[in-house]
Order: structure tokens, then C-alpha cells, then sequence
């Protein structure tokens, strides 16, 4: 796929709110600093989409960016970021598990993954509550260019043997890295051929 246009629509802050067509859309999620934007930035070619912040937890809001006038990106807020109040870590949940329970529109969740992190709790509560809802998602395993070639490997085998114990079936998993543009022709081809299948 090439992306030819992407351009930022609106920013919600519930699921009611946000764009009323029935464009399939594409949620990316993760903990706070797992490099959300970046990524956003790298899969659209467009430095400036998503703001990248040194202040990890910047989005709180639902983010919809449209590409190619066919299909939204959507930047979720990411969830287990230390400095929130709990009322703040409330409301940032009931609005990330409305967006994605209730939005008829949402195709597939790309949940990120830090790839030098070995699994954490956080992360495989998020993968099951996704399971148990029956919400498609792909894991996209990110910041690859800070590992060697066999660590990314060795380190994505012991995260599939830990979701063994509980997934029958592995999910997609894309290995990414925003500096050097791995895994972007991957998810997008991705995407492109579920938008392909929903047109039938």
C-alpha cells in the first residue's frame, strides 16, 4: 500500500464522538513511551502526524487520522503511565475500553510491544481482555533497532511461549523499528488486504 495522503481529522474524547462515516479504522495502542508515535510517523511518512513528545503518556484523547481518504489511523492513549492520578487512569480506561467494545468501525487493534522488554503483566492482561472480547489485534513489536538481529528473534520466541500457555493460535506479529522503516510495507500490506476482504 502507499499511503498518498494522511491527514489528522479530530480528536475525541469518547467513543460517541468520533467520526460519524463508516470507514474501517486501525487502533494502535501501548504503554506509555513504547514509541506509539514514532511508529504512527514511520507507517505514514509523515514526521509531523502524530506528536512524538519526551514526556511519555501525551495522548489522552482518541486520535483519528484519515489515509487515502479510505481508511482511519487511530492513536489510542497509552495505558500503565505512572504519573496519572487514578481518577485520570478512570477515565483514560472506561474511554479506551468504550472506543474499543463499543466502535462498530474498529477492523483490528495493533497492540505495541517494547522488543527489549521481556513480557510484561501489563501487556499480557491487555492481549487477554483483547482475547476475551473477541476484538481482532496484532502485536507489533517495537524499537528493533536497538537489539542485534538474533536478540529480536530470540526475544520475540520467548514471547510467543508465553502467550503459549494461554493462545491456542498466535496472533499476527510484526517486528518494527521507526528509525530504520522495518515492518512499515508488512502492517501496511496488512491492512491493505483486510480493507480488500471488507470490500469483498
Amino acid at each position: 500500500m502507499e499511503i498518498k495522503k494522511a491527514e489528522f481529522t479530530l480528536s475525541a474524547p469518547m467513543e460517541s464522538m468520533c467520526p460519524k462515516d463508516t470507514k474501517p479504522e486501525y487502533a494502535f495502542i501501548g504503554r506509555s513511551n513504547v514509541g506509539k508515535s514514532s511508529l504512527i510517523n514511520m507507517l505514514t511518512n509523515n514526521k509531523k502526524l502524530a506528536k512524538t513528545s519526551a514526556t511519555p503518556g501525551k495522548t489522552m484523547l482518541i486520535n483519528h487520522f484519515i489515509i487515502n481518504n479510505e481508511w482511519y489511523l487511530v492513536d489510542l492513549p497509552g495505558y500503565g503511565y505512572a504519573k496519572r492520578s487514578k481518577k485520570e487512569v478512570q477515565k483514560l480506561d472506561q474511554m479506551i475500553n468504550g472506543y474499543i467494545l463499543q466502535r462498530e468501525q474498529l477492523v483490528n487493534v495493533f497492540l505495541l510491544v517494547d522488543i527489549r522488554l521481556e513480557a510484561q503483566k501489563i501487556d499480557l492482561d491487555f492481549i487477554q481482555w483483547l482475547g476475551a472480547s473477541s476484538v481482532p489485534f496484532a502485536i507489533v513489536f517495537t524499537k528493533a533497532d536497538k537489539l542485534s538481529a538474533t536478540k529480536v528473534s530470540q526475544n520475540v520466541e520467548a514471547y510467543k511461549k508465553v502467550l503459549s500457555e494461554t493462545w491456542e493460535e498466535m496472533p499476527p506479529m510484526f517486528v518494527t523499528s521507526a528509525e530504520k522503516k522495518q515492518g512499515r510495507d508488512e502492517i501496511l500490506d496488512y491492512i491493505e488486504n483486510i480493507n480488500k476482504e471488507l470490500k469483498g
